[in-house]
């Protein structure tokens, strides 16, 4: 299911399944660098919602919406979910992600080795649903 986001050129850019499998499959997933293709909001909490469309073709929000249906889907995060979620910003590495977390947090994350994989396993689910996107699969693409 292809979500729509504030920049299209990210699924764009993207390979195909199979070359994305290759190089996720010769990639270190914490050496890969994330990129958000969702947009997000702030809660009252300090926590943040991803805002994730509800309708891919915007012709279906316009007839839907007056039936007061939501544009956006919220997908609440908590305190290090919302951290992690800032932190990526095209240019960071999974692993320097995790390493800044366990800088910012180290009471609340323990033990801290686990901090790694947990934080993989995280970009792995938001990988999964298309929340982000890795800069490697798009520098491929860009290159052929």
């Amino acid at each position: 299911m292809n979500r729509l986001h504030q920049h299209q050129e990210c699924y764009s850019m993207e390979v195909n399944f199979f070359e994305r499998r290759k190089i996720l499959k010769k990639s270190n997933a914490l050496d890969l660098v994330p990129v958000r293709l969702l947009n997000q909001e702030e809660r009252e909490d300090g926590n943040l919602n991803i805002l994730l469309p509800r309708f891919r073709r915007t012709w279906l929000a316009i007839y839907l919406a007056p039936l007061n249906k939501k544009r956006f889907i919220q997908i609440k995060l908590d305190q290090f979910g919302s951290a992690t979620w800032l932190m990526i910003d095209g240019k960071k590495s999974v692993q320097e992600i995790s390493d800044q977390l366990e800088r910012e947090y180290p009471e609340k994350l323990d033990p801290p080795e686990e901090t790694p994989e947990r934080v993989n396993k995280f970009m792995s689910v938001l990988y999964q649903q298309r929340f982000i996107s890795f800069q490697q699969l798009q520098k491929e693409n860009a290159n052929k």
